[in-house]
């Protein structure tokens, strides 16, 4: 298993702005983070619905995080543009497995929450981000 480009370039770019400390243009922030514009544009969307981040329109218009870095989860910004977290397709509601027998359903939902507290214990603050202690 990996985290599709979508998902990195979104890690990437909520890093990028929790660092900033201040807006920036689509333009500079596909630069500064190597992800080509008009995916970072598609990405930003995406965070702009989920609350993640603020629009400012007009010329000097830009992006930020719509809250402290703390305060968003590494898991927030995966199922943004992921959708919700799940080792197996047969967890999610619209492709429920026709198997209601099958032994792996609460052996994948127990991986699958267990990736999902790991996620929720890293946030985008500072050097602190990946160093919460493990629950």
């Amino acid at each position: 298993m990996h985290l599709t480009w979508e998902a990195d370039y979104a890690v990437r770019i909520v890093e990028y702005l929790s660092r900033s400390w201040q807006k920036r243009d689509a333009r500079t922030i596909s630069q500064d983070t190597d992800v080509p514009q008009r995916f970072a544009l598609k990405i930003l969307r995406k965070l702009l619905q989920e609350g993640i981040v603020v629009s400012y329109k007009g010329a000097h218009g830009g992006y930020a995080l719509s809250r402290a870095p703390g305060e968003i989860t590494l898991r927030q910004v995966i199922e943004a543009v992921e959708g919700p977290y799940a080792i197996s397709r047969c967890q999610l509601e619209d492709c429920r497995c026709v198997h209601p027998q099958c032994r792996f359903h609460a052996i994948y939902e127990e991986i699958s929450q267990m990736v999902r507290q790991r996620l929720d214990a890293y946030t985008f603050e500072g050097d602190e981000t990946a160093q919460k202690e493990e629950s």
